[in-house]
């Protein structure tokens, strides 16, 4: 029967990605107690894999004649505007870990009367945490470059922008692997601002990972002519998605980086 509602074919994708996520996760554990690597490359190896072969049949359905009909368009949108906001709640739970720290030490029960706690050297936010936001601003700015190449039928101003947000992205990742490296705090046993500030920064970067590869794909699509300016939802997402990213670091740099220093660590 032929309708205008979005109903995808049976797909194995599903299962197969929770069962990465889940060997991710239990591999992270065996990482952390036991050192046990393992089932953390398995289920990484195993995620990405259906990553790929996941993008690969929806850029099919979507290259469909007629699959994608206005009202799937629509869906897909509302379904990408909820999933924005449970990332949403995703990251206010850490920023409410943050604050209750942060606003509250004494109730602790840990005799920490300060925050960040006195014995904790924090980084300087305005030398590579400061880097780090300009770029991701800029990257923002050349997204939207392509967002407005892609709109006026302008090809290589969208394969451009798109080039050139991928490569702010990998700097960003760089960068924020080099700010971990030089930490004046330990990863592993390094108290409760360790806890918190790598969960919150860590996951932004995850989502900046994840950000660049849909980037990396709609690069590509784009190359191939797979987009246009009335039929790109693809890129769309990817857009959305990455300008989410843009304001998490924001408020990141604002509540974490400057409005919690403490006592800055010597370069």
């Amino acid at each position: 029967m032929k309708h205008p509602y979005h109903l995808p074919d049976p797909s194995p994708w599903p299962i197969i990605a929770s069962l990465g996520g889940f060997l991710i996760v239990f591999g992270i554990i065996l990482a952390a107690h036991y050192h046990s690597y393992l089932m953390l490359i398995a289920g990484t190896l195993l995620t990405l894999g259906t990553a790929f072969m996941w993008w690969r049949d929806v850029i099919k359905e979507a290259r469909t004649p007629g699959a994608h009909s206005a009202i799937v368009r629509l869906g897909l949108r509302y379904g990408m505007v909820l999933f924005i906001g449970s990332e949403v709640m995703f990251f206010s739970g850490f920023f409410w870990a943050y604050f209750n720290f942060l606003l509250y030490p004494e109730t602790q029960g840990n005799g920490m009367l300060v925050w960040p706690p006195s014995n904790i050297f924090t980084f300087d936010p305005f030398h590579l945490p400061l880097l780090n936001t300009m770029i991701l601003l800029l990257s923002g700015c050349t997204v939207t470059w392509a967002h407005h190449g892609l709109l006026e039928g302008d090809k290589k101003a969208l394969v451009n922008g798109l080039g050139i947000t991928i490569l702010l992205g990998l700097c960003f990742t760089g960068f924020q692997a080099v700010e971990y490296a030089h930490a004046p705090f330990k990863f592993w046993g390094g108290g409760v601002y360790s806890s918190v500030f790598f969960l919150a920064t860590g996951f932004h970067g995850f989502h900046v990972i994840v950000g660049t590869l849909f980037l990396i794909v709609c690069y590509f699509r784009a190359r191939a002519n797979h987009f246009t300016p009335a039929r790109h939802f693809g890129f769309e997402a990817a857009a959305w998605y990455w300008h989410f990213v843009d304001v998490v670091w924001l408020f990141l740099f604002i509540c974490i980086y400057w409005y919690g220093a403490g006592n800055i660590a010597a370069e």
